[in-house]
């Protein structure tokens, strides 16, 4: 029997646990769904040595429930997987929403058909809902790369992104770490600590920042639930939507002594705002440039081989221009006799052997290979599930010549679906969990209207949406970001997907302001149909 509801929720990350309290809390009947056996999202998931957020903890949390923020302590200024899942773990105790939650549901298809969403899971389930949200996330789908002779190989295969609940014990061990991201900056290290030999196979660099991270004294976390209400006011339309702004001049009309002391006070602060240093960092080539310099002489400092250090140092891209990385250590592994570089753009990968890694220089003996290779960023959860409108039209037909959407959070020709933290929004670019309240908030709020109204259906109009994704690429080309050719941000760690800068570059404050605007304006670009169903109609249901 299908199970039917006013609204399905897909995920149990941030986003999706936010939303189906909301809909709980409006009075609305939900369902959700989510593949892991567990909440938590993307930090279910990436359960890897070393997976640690890269904004602060006190940033990093709901804010849309002030016993919730005061009765919960972070033990650190950048939260651990494991505390992340367990803060995610006590919110959906603390809102009783479990219930409403069907665990080990991996959804594959959705289809709208007669004002509602029947969709399916990989075990033949079905359910049904006027209203679908899709809180799948925007690192949630592996990249699991095309590397011939990937089969073959004798030993041990991990995913960072897809990391095994049982820790696998590596003493002893030779490993080979392919991918430089976020996750592979943050393995590597403890990775070394324990391996027999550690190889670390490059094919774009990445810049990192040191991560300072310490425990929060008790007066600090005082200190934090005190000023907890100011923080959250000034976060709520920030251009980042954290509290934290830049320095107040220009770097390039500030003097070299006063630039320095601001990008050393950054770079001991640590983490991604290193990347936002000075207001014109990311518009203006020249003072990149200087941030720049300043990062890849850190870098230079810590690694003693030269050589090493050169490669380490990223060729391609503006800094900040890909998602800047977050390191406990990274730069220094490389000074251990146990680890390896490898450049894949000197000796690219041939093949995968039963035993190591050959490249066209050399093979690299291995007994573990381990794959840091990302994610289908952003698109990846959605089209793999590929929603099918009234039209018969598919998302991936749709968006075959890159994401269109309306404020990051509709499709048009697939009525009465959100998206969230997808293309379109500031998402990755922004303080994902205030993204998630916001976006959530709209969607519901929407919901609400149309159910007040007699609505059965919203939809952008697709000039609207054509706008809005037009609004997108104008802002991101006033930006450096598409410089980074190699970036996820456009989808280019994934072969075959259509180039396109996905995030908003127009600051998560401004965004949030132009969601208002649709809202106060009636939603203007929407269209909302009313369709009458007789009750013969209802009742076959």
């Amino acid at each position: 029997m299908t199970e039917a509801t006013d609204v399905i929720v897909v995920g149990a990350g941030f986003a999706g646990l936010y939303a189906v309290h909301r809909c709980a809390s409006a009075g609305l009947s939900v369902t959700a769904l989510e593949a892991a056996p567990d909440v938590g999202g993307t930090w279910y998931w990436n359960r890897y040595p070393g997976a640690r957020c890269d904004v602060e903890s006190v940033d990093y949390s709901y804010s849309f429930d002030e016993a919730l923020q005061q009765s919960w302590t972070w033990s650190e200024r950048f939260a651990t997987q494991p505390e992340i899942q367990a803060y995610l773990r006590h919110v959906a105790d603390r809102f009783d929403l479990r219930r409403h939650y069907r665990f080990g549901a991996d959804v594959v298809g959705a289809t709208f058909d007669r004002g509602r969403w029947q969709v399916r899971t990989a075990a033949g389930q079905s359910y049904t809902a006027q209203f679908l949200l899709c809180a799948t996330g925007c690192l949630s789908a592996v990249n699991r790369p095309d590397i011939c002779g990937i089969d073959d190989f004798a030993g041990d295969v991990y995913f960072t992104a897809a990391w095994p609940r049982e820790d696998p014990d590596l003493h002893g061990k030779r490993v080979a770490l392919i991918g430089t991201g976020s996750s592979g900056i943050q393995v590597a290290p403890i990775i070394a600590a324990r391996a027999e030999k550690l190889v670390v196979f490059q094919r774009s660099a990445n810049y990192s920042i040191p991560m300072p991270n310490r425990p929060w004294s008790p007066e600090e976390q005082q200190q934090i639930r005190e000023q907890y209400p100011e923080r959250r006011r000034i976060s709520a339309y920030a251009p980042a939507g954290t509290p934290h702004g830049t320095y107040h001049k220009n770097a390039v009309d500030a003097e070299p002594q006063e630039r320095a002391a601001a990008l050393w006070q950054r770079w001991r602060q640590g983490g991604v705002l290193f990347g936002k240093t000075f207001p014109d960092q990311n518009i203006d080539l020249a003072a990149n440039d200087i941030a720049r310099e300043f990062a890849e002489e850190r870098i230079r400092e810590i690694v003693t081989d030269a050589v090493v250090a050169t490669d380490l140092i990223p060729l391609d891209h503006p800094i900040g221009t890909k998602r800047i990385c977050t390191d406990s250590g990274y730069y220094a592994t490389f000074n251990r006799d146990n680890v390896a570089l490898v450049n894949l753009r000197r000796e690219p990968i041939e093949t995968i052997t039963a035993h190591g890694v050959r490249t066209s220089d050399a093979t690299y003996p291995c007994d573990v290979l381990i794959f840091a290779t990302g994610f289908d960023a952003m698109t990846g959860a959605l089209t793999r599930i590929d929603p099918i409108g009234p039209g018969r039209e598919r998302l991936r037909d749709i968006w075959v010549n890159g994401p269109l959407t309306f404020l990051g959070l509709m499709v048009p020709g697939l009525p009465n679906l959100f998206t969230i933290s997808g293309p379109g929004s500031p998402s990755v670019l922004a303080n994902m969990v205030l993204h998630a309240e916001v976006q959530v908030d709209w969607a519901i709020n929407l919901v609400q209207t149309a159910r007040r109204l007699g609505v059965t259906e919203v939809e952008p109009r697709r000039d609207a949406a054509r706008a809005w994704t037009d609004h997108v690429a104008h802002a991101a080309e006033q930006t450096l970001f598409p410089k980074a050719a190699s970036s996820w941000y456009l989808g280019a760690n994934i072969e075959g997907k259509k180039r396109v800068f996905m995030p908003y570059t127009g600051g998560f404050g401004n965004y949030r302001r132009q969601c208002d605007e649709v809202a106060q304006d009636d939603y203007a670009g929407l269209v909302l149909t009313t369709r009458y169903e007789s009750p013969q109609e209802l009742s076959r249901r």
